[in-house]
């Protein structure tokens, strides 16, 4: 066995542990420890990203008990693409951290790393019992993280946080424990040969489990009429971790993408493609519901947490054309999103830090320090993510638009998107122009605050990714077309409990 396949997992997970146990060290030793921790997972990923493009699936057996039998971790070129994203995006959150926001609170670069463990470990595992397991680590990381430095708004916030998703835990569980009564086994590659081959009068309770799951998933994407938490939970976190939620929504969609294509997919019998058309619907009206709170929305962070809500519809409905096209597109925009949505949380503190008393508050106030730097970063990254050349938004969506077979799924896509994209520009455009332009506004003096160098290193380094998206898009897409084509082969995926696989 390779075992580079277990170290996403490992390392995190020991260095959390250490972090924790010598919780008595100095401030600079535990960021030294936090940041080499988080930026060694980039290597490890760009080897799995590499070591993935063969096209040949990679299992890791713990305790060399062989699947179905044992916990598995499984390497393709989907996990292996969203661990490389998570370790840039982690990264560059990291790093912002350390220039203050961990101070606020005890343990946030142990609590770091166990949200790093949970979201790799979602990525990698192939049963969807430890699926519930990384997905509890993560949450209950992202607990604390959302709460860390205090105040009422974060502590509202995360108590419909924590409700909403001990709720979906809940389902979770029962979803998960209704199919294994019915097929004996958790293992998602077994489990697909398993529901194939059900007996007819099992279909309704294994439709009812697979709803269970797609509502708890839901839930984890934000996706209507689940998403009501993020925007008041990504405004109440601090910068750095509302940059890492950035990639929280995206474990969702991940799960949907992985068990509705292998477990729920065309090879499931009477079950087959089971959520395909609700997917569809779902959706296109998420991205409405997404561009509608961002015209609405009086502060900049909300705006930014409904921009969140757009993207996560945007990828849902590349998912539910269910084609190569439609597939490597929406994963394509996937990385073009997580990472400009991570730089826009940490530009929007940057602003904030410069405006004083008001805040993100998109009223006219006292000019920041540097309008000029601010400005073009914020203008930057309004036109990409919005979706508008020359930047990576552009690619993603003329791919997606492109992907959309002619017929009724077009008349429905095509003027949600490009209505909806407009809508985004318009919502950038009033908050850039109410922080940067001040109009009639009464002259009033700059607050003297100047951006911190590491700071601004970390949100000009993740806006810079959407412009390596372009430079290396030819290599970027080709990848990205051969994973779409392996997640619509199944057969090497339920070869795995045959002994296939590395």
């Amino acid at each position: 066995m390779n075992h580079v396949l277990i170290l996403p997992v490992l390392l995190p997970m020991f260095m959390g542990a250490l972090l924790l146990v010598a919780h008595r060290l100095g401030k600079p030793a535990k960021r030294v420890l936090s940041l080499a921790a988080t930026f060694a997972l980039l290597p490890i990923a760009a080897y799995l990203v590499l070591l993935a493009g063969d096209g040949e699936l990679r299992v890791y057996a713990l305790g060399n008990w062989q699947p179905p039998f044992g916990i598995i971790l499984v390497l393709d070129r989907l996990s292996a693409v969203l661990l490389l994203v998570t370790s840039v995006l982690a990264g560059f959150s990291a790093l912002y951290a350390t220039r203050g926001d961990d101070e606020r609170g005890p343990n946030f670069h142990a609590l770091l790393q166990f949200q790093l463990l949970g979201i790799n470990g979602s990525f990698l595992t192939g049963d969807l019992f430890n699926l519930f397991v990384f997905f509890e680590i993560l949450l209950i990381s992202s607990y604390a993280l959302l709460v860390h430095g205090n105040g009422a708004a974060r502590i509202k916030a995360g108590l419909h946080y924590v409700v909403l998703n001990l709720l979906g835990s809940s389902f979770f569980l029962i979803g998960v424990g209704l199919l294994y009564g019915l097929t004996g086994t958790l293992n998602m590659a077994d489990l697909a040969q398993r529901v194939a081959a059900a007996d007819p009068e099992q279909a309704p309770l294994l439709a009812a489990a697979a709803y269970l799951l797609l509502i708890v998933f839901g839930l984890k994407a934000a996706i209507l009429p689940l998403y009501f938490w993020l925007p008041r939970a990504y405004a109440a976190a601090s910068a750095p971790v509302a940059a890492l939620f950035a990639v929280m929504t995206k474990v969702g969609l991940y799960a949907i993408l992985r068990v509705f294509t292998l477990v729920f997919g065309a090879e499931a019998g009477g079950l087959a493609n089971l959520a395909h058309g609700l997917l569809w619907w779902m959706a296109a009206l998420t991205i409405i519901a997404g561009v509608i709170g961002a015209l609405a929305a009086q502060q900049l962070q909300p705006l930014l947490g409904y921009l969140v809500v757009v993207s996560v519809g945007t990828l849902l409905a590349g998912f539910a054309l269910g084609s190569v096209g439609g597939l490597a597109a929406a994963l394509y925009y996937l990385v073009h999103s997580t990472l400009i949505t991570g730089a826009l949380f940490l530009l929007a503190d940057l602003v904030v830090r410069q405006r004083g008393e008001v805040g993100d508050d998109l009223t006219q106030a006292r000019a920041v320090s540097q309008p000029l730097l601010l400005g073009a970063l914020f203008f930057a990254a309004a036109i990409s993510v919005a979706g508008l050349p020359p930047f990576s938004g552009f690619i993603g969506k003329l791919l997606l638009l492109t992907a959309v077979p002619s017929g009724p799924q077009a008349l429905v896509l095509w003027p949600i998107l490009l209505i909806g994209g407009l809508g985004m520009l318009i919502a950038l455009s009033r908050a850039g122009s109410t922080l940067f332009w001040r109009g009639d506004a009464p002259p009033a003096e700059a607050s003297g605050i100047r951006c911190d160098g590491g700071r601004l290193l970390a949100a000009g380094g993740l806006l810079l990714t959407s412009v390596a998206l372009v430079v290396a898009a030819q290599p970027v897409l080709a990848y990205l077309q051969a994973t779409a084509e392996q997640l619509l082969t199944l057969q090497p995926y339920l070869s795995i409990v045959r002994g296939g696989g590395e």
